[in-house]
C-alpha cells in the first residue's frame, strides 16, 4: 500500500468520530465519542487541511472525502458555538442584585482517592456558597468536612467508597431531604427543598449517574435513564426547580439535549462558555462534565469554574437569582411528541423506582 492510499484511509477514518454518536447505539464506545467535541473538531479540521495539501484541489473520491471532512467540522462546529459568547444567552443575566432571592452554589467532584482537603476547604471559606454539593465523598471526606458544619448546618450525608458518595451541605433551611437511588443500588442521588432568604423553596435534585465506560457501564442506558426520569418528573410551572452534579455526560450530548427538552430547564452555560470541568490535569482533553441546570424564574448573576482542589475535576459556581418575570424572557425547551417516546422507552430500559421521587 503506498503513502496515499495510507493517508486516504486516515482520512476516511477521522469522520467517524462525528458520525458514529449520530447513531441511536447506546454502547460506551459510540457515546464516548460524544464527549470530545472540541478536539474532535480540531482534528476533522486538521485532516481537511491535510487532505487539501496532499491532493491539492482533489477530484472524484478526494473531493467527496474533502467534502465529508468540511461537514464534519462544520457540524461539530455547531455543537460548540451556543456554549461560547457568540451565541444569545438561554438564561438572562440578573440586572439587579436583590440578596435575598439569590442562591450561590458550587458543585465539586473531588476525586475519592484524593487526600488532600485543604484546597476544597480554602474555596469554601473564600467563596462562602449557600449550598455546596460534594460528589465521590467517602467517610474520610465526611471527616475533614464536618468543620464547616458549623457555617452549613443543614446536611444530607451519603458517603461511599465505591465513587458514588454525595453529600449536601447548606447554610439555608432545607426541607423534605431525601436520599434515592433511582436505577442502580450503588448510585445515590440526593432531593430536597432548599429555602431561600426570602421564603421562596427552591427544588433540588442533586445527581451522580454512572458513565458509559468499559469498566462501569457497557452501554449508557442507565444515566440516560436516571437522567430522563427525574426530567419527567420536574413541573418548572409548579416553582422554581434546580438540577445539579457530575452527570457523566457533555452539555452537547444528544442525551442532555433531551433531558433539557424534557425538563424544560435551562443550561447556564449556552452563550457565556464551556467552562469544561473535566480532565483538570490535561488542558487539551477537557470537557463540561458537571453542570446547573435552572427553571426559567432564575436569572444568573455568576457562573465561573473555580480553581484546581487535587481532584480531576475543577468545582463549577453559579449564583442563581429568583427572579418570577424572568419566565417572559426565556423559551422553555419543549420536546416534541416523537422525543418524548424516546425518553419513556430509554426510561423503560432500566430498572428505574419510579416512586423514589417525590
Amino acid at each position: 500500500m503506498d503513502l496515499s492510499w495510507a493517508l486516504y484511509l486516515a482520512f476516511c477514518a477521522v469522520p467517524l468520530m462525528t458520525l458514529l454518536p449520530l447513531l441511536r447505539h447506546e454502547g460506551w464506545w459510540v457515546r464516548g465519542f460524544e464527549f470530545p467535541a472540541m478536539q474532535i473538531t480540531v482534528v476533522t479540521a486538521l485532516a481537511l487541511v491535510a487532505c487539501l495539501w496532499v491532493n491539492g484541489w482533489p477530484g472524484g473520491w478526494g473531493l467527496g472525502l474533502a467534502a465529508v471532512l468540511l461537514g464534519c467540522t462544520l457540524f461539530q462546529l455547531g455543537r460548540i458555538l451556543p456554549y461560547t459568547r457568540l451565541f444569545p444567552h438561554q438564561i438572562q443575566t440578573a440586572r439587579q442584585a436583590r440578596p435575598k432571592d439569590r442562591l450561590n452554589i458550587i458543585v465539586a467532584n473531588v476525586l475519592m482517592t484524593n487526600r488532600n482537603a485543604g484546597p476544597l476547604l480554602d474555596v469554601i471559606h473564600t467563596e462562602a456558597p449557600d449550598l455546596i454539593l460534594t460528589l465521590e465523598t467517602d467517610d474520610w471526606w465526611q471527616e475533614q468536612l464536618a468543620g464547616i458544619e458549623v457555617d452549613y448546618p443543614f446536611t444530607v450525608k451519603q458517603p461511599l467508597d465505591n465513587l458514588y458518595g454525595m453529600h449536601l451541605y447548606s447554610r439555608l433551611q432545607l426541607l423534605d431531604a431525601r436520599i434515592a437511588y433511582l436505577v442502580d443500588d450503588e448510585v445515590p442521588s440526593i432531593h430536597a427543598d432548599v429555602v431561600l432568604r426570602s421564603g421562596t423553596r427552591v427544588r433540588l435534585h442533586c445527581l451522580h449517574p454512572a458513565p458509559p465506560s468499559p469498566t462501569e457501564n457497557p452501554t449508557s442506558a442507565e444515566r440516560d435513564g436516571e437522567l430522563l426520569l427525574v426530567a419527567r418528573e420536574l413541573d418548572v410551572c409548579a416553582g422554581p426547580v434546580v438540577v445539579m452534579g457530575d452527570l457523566n455526560d457533555v452539555a452537547w450530548s444528544a442525551s442532555t439535549r433531551l433531558f433539557q427538552k424534557i425538563s424544560g430547564l435551562l443550561d447556564l452555560r449556552i452563550g457565556r462558555g464551556l467552562f469544561s470541568t473535566f480532565h483538570a490535569d490535561y488542558l487539551f482533553m477537557r470537557w463540561p462534565l458537571d453542570h446547573i441546570f435552572c427553571s426559567g424564574d432564575f436569572t444568573l448573576a455568576r457562573i465561573r469554574r473555580l480553581g484546581h482542589i487535587g481532584s480531576d475535576h475543577f468545582p463549577i459556581q453559579a449564583v442563581l437569582q429568583h427572579t418570577p418575570r424572568a419566565l417572559d424572557l426565556h423559551p422553555e425547551p419543549t420536546a416534541s411528541l416523537r422525543e418524548a417516546e424516546r425518553a419513556e422507552e430509554k426510561i423503560a430500559q432500566v430498572d428505574a423506582d419510579q416512586t423514589a421521587l417525590p
